[in-house]
């Protein structure tokens, strides 16, 4: 069953992102207002190193009024791959310069308010290059162990849906369960 969009009219634009009013017919041929957000992309990374620590932020999101563990992630910007905009926000956020990055995944938050695509890479491991230029994106840094990762999500640690994703599935990939 296929929604139609027939038109889209602005309502409120950004340099972030643009809210829009769509004519939406739905598949019996009814017709509803449907507002959509529009956003720019987003690229994050996890930084595993080699002792299955990925490096995270520890931040408040004043929107929510929680605090949790995130990967460093922005928007990518104009002229910018969206892995270059990966290695750049790991370095201005955290101060450490990512290593070699791999395309991990790609989710949709929001699929039905928004159309942002949040691309997550992982890097093999990151080198300290200093204070991060954004140090007010984070109280803290730190590299946290992946085998802690479902206990994190499970008490609320990590709230974020992309860094929920991303860090499931390098946890799957990543630890092994131990023979006992």
């Amino acid at each position: 069953m296929e929604w139609k969009n027939l038109d889209e009219k602005p309502v409120y634009e950004n340099p972030w992102f643009k809210v829009n009013l769509a004519d939406i017919e739905l598949p019996n041929g009814r017709h509803l207002d449907h507002y959509v957000i529009r956003q720019r992309p987003v690229a994050l990374t996890a930084a595993v190193n080699e002792k299955n620590e990925v490096l995270l932020l520890w931040r408040h999101r004043f929107i929510t009024d929680t605090w949790g563990w995130e990967l460093p992630a922005g928007v990518v910007d104009d002229g910018e791959t969206v892995e270059q905009a990966a290695a750049r926000e790991t370095l201005e956020e955290t101060g450490w310069r990512a290593g070699p990055l791999h395309k991990l995944m790609t989710v949709e938050p929001s699929n039905g308010l928004s159309d942002a695509l949040h691309h997550v890479y992982w890097a093999e491991g990151a080198e300290h290059v200093g204070h991060p230029e954004d140090d007010f994106e984070s109280g803290r840094r730190e590299w946290v162990a992946l085998e802690r990762v479902p206990s994190l999500i499970a008490k609320g640690e990590i709230r974020s849906a992309n860094a929920v994703a991303a860090l499931l599935l390098l946890h799957h990939m990543r630890v092994r369960p131990t023979s006992g």
